[in-house]
C-alpha cells in the first residue's frame, strides 16, 4: 500500500514537472518568431533609398533643353584669330597647319545655330564678333542670380539648331517650364551665388571639349542628358 502511494506521488510530481517546463518551452518558442520578424535596419536603409530617390531633380526634357540650347546658340564663330593670316596654299611649314595638314580656321559659318561661343567679344583680322549671350544674355549688367537669367533666357528669341531634337521655331517660343534654364544656371555657376559674364566664358571653356564653344554634343553632356 504504502508503496503504491509513494509511485503515486512520484507520477505526480513527474507530470508536475513537466507542467511547469511547458510553458517555458512555449514562451520561448513564442517569442523567436518575434526576433525573426523585427528588421528595424533594413526598414529604415529602405526608407532613407526611397527619399533620396524622391529628393533627385526630376531629368530634364531633351526638348527642353535644346530650347536653351536655341536661345544661345549662334550661326557664326570666329575661331583662332591668327589663323585668318594663312594664305590657304598648302604650304608645308605653315604655322597655321594642323599635325594632320588640315587648317586651323580663322572662323565657321552654319546654316542654323550650331555654337555657344566661349568668349564674350573677339575681333581680328578685320572682323568682329560678340556674342548673343554677352549683347543679349548679360544686357542689363555684368551679373545675374538665377531667377534673372531664367527671365532673360526666356525673352531671346529661339531658332532650330543644328543638333539636338528638333523643335519648330514656334514650338520653341515659350517654355513648358524654366527647370532646364535653371539645370543650365546651376552647370554655369558651378556652385556659386550668382553668375557673371567672364564666369560664363570660362564655363563654357570648360565645358567645350577644347573647342572655341559648346556644340549641341557637350551642351547635351553637360545637362546630363548622356
Amino acid at each position: 500500500m504504502m508503496r503504491s502511494l509513494l509511485l503515486l506521488l512520484s507520477l505526480a510530481f513527474q507530470a508536475s514537472s513537466f507542467g511547469l517546463q511547458a510553458p517555458l518551452l512555449t514562451s520561448r518558442t513564442n517569442r523567436a518568431p518575434a526576433l525573426f520578424s523585427e528588421s528595424p535596419a533594413t526598414s529604415e536603409s529602405e526608407t532613407s533609398d526611397a527619399a533620396a530617390a524622391v529628393e533627385l531633380p526630376p531629368k530634364v526634357d531633351p526638348k527642353e533643353a535644346v530650347k536653351v540650347f536655341g536661345r544661345l546658340a549662334e550661326k557664326y564663330i570666329m575661331l583662332d584669330a591668327s589663323a585668318g593670316m594663312c594664305c590657304y596654299s598648302a604650304c608645308s611649314d605653315c604655322e597655321f597647319r594642323l599635325p594632320d595638314g588640315g587648317y586651323r580656321m580663322a572662323d565657321q559659318s552654319a546654316a542654323r545655330p550650331k555654337w555657344i561661343p566661349n568668349y564674350e567679344r573677339r575681333s581680328a583680322n578685320g572682323k568682329e564678333h560678340t556674342t548673343k549671350w554677352r549683347s543679349q544674355l548679360f544686357a542689363q549688367g555684368p551679373a545675374l542670380s538665377e531667377d534673372a537669367f531664367c527671365q532673360a533666357l526666356q525673352a531671346l528669341d529661339y531658332a532650330p539648331t543644328l543638333g539636338g531634337p528638333f523643335v519648330a521655331a514656334k514650338a520653341g517660343a515659350e517654355m513648358a517650364d524654366d527647370r532646364a534654364a535653371r539645370v543650365f544656371y546651376q552647370v554655369l555657376t558651378n556652385g556659386k551665388n550668382v553668375l557673371t559674364r567672364n564666369q560664363m566664358s570660362v564655363r563654357i571653356k570648360q565645358l567645350s571639349d577644347g573647342e572655341e564653344g559648346m556644340t549641341w554634343n557637350s551642351f547635351e553632356r553637360a545637362m546630363g542628358l548622356k
